[in-house]
């Protein structure tokens, strides 16, 4: 069981999914507007937050970055919204995943679950060398050559996936389906704008590259530079 706040500011929804998620088991709060998810978000502490992104004092994404300020807890966006630039945003704000409405309380609770678990796993997971790069995934900190890397969430989270699969090609489509939550399907550019991004906080270009190589045709692979 999990405590789980809502966010959402349709008392019909808010209520359904209220009743829903308690009926799986989950203690549930809840908060109509942005700034009582703010307050609850640090009264409550809850283990996960399901948030709208259509809020009547304050926009949902709005929300969540200041959310990320003062807590890691994991989100789930629930959103009408559906257009691919608007949720690939929402994520690199900081959420962990979404889903559209409508949608049923099974799927929500899935999602509810699947975020949790890859908590969890992030947790145990080690801190992972390559070269003179090291990712710590317990403190969110990345290092090279003992110099603090200063990364948005995404490009932490995309750091770690390559470092923990470091000698390996690793293609967009699974990028995009395990960094990014998204499906496949011509979203490609989303990765190539956060490589291009990283490349330049590891002090390398793509023509230049030391840990980050394109596999035309493929995806990327990280490896250390060779002596």
């Amino acid at each position: 069981m999990a405590q789980v706040l809502v966010v959402e500011d349709d008392a019909t929804i808010r209520s359904s999914i209220i009743r829903g998620l308690t009926d799986r088991g989950h203690a549930v709060v809840s908060a109509p507007t942005a700034m009582a998810g703010l307050e609850q978000a640090v009264s409550a502490r809850p283990d996960v937050v399901v948030l709208d992104l259509g809020l009547p004092d304050l926009d949902g994404t709005a929300m969540l970055r200041m959310l990320r300020g003062v807590s890691d807890v994991p989100v789930v966006v629930a959103t009408a919204r559906d257009d691919e630039t608007e949720i690939v945003a929402v994520l690199d704000a900081g959420a962990d995943d979404y889903v559209v409405k409508p949608f049923g309380i099974a799927q929500l609770d899935a999602r509810i679950r699947a975020v949790l678990r890859r908590g969890g796993e992030e947790q145990t997971d080690p801190t992972v060398t390559v070269g003179a790069l090291t990712v710590d995934p317990r403190a969110r900190r990345a290092t090279l050559d003992q110099r603090v890397l200063e990364l948005t969430p995404r490009e932490f989270d995309l750091l770690h996936y390559l470092a923990v699969r470091a000698g390996e090609v690793v293609a967009k489509r699974e990028l995009l389906t395990e960094v990014w939550q998204l499906p496949y399907g011509g979203a490609d550019k989303t990765v190539d704008v956060h490589l291009s991004w990283l490349r330049r906080k590891l002090g390398e270009t793509a023509q230049q590259p030391r840990y980050l190589h394109a596999v035309r045709g493929v995806g990327v692979r990280l490896a250390a530079p060779e002596a």
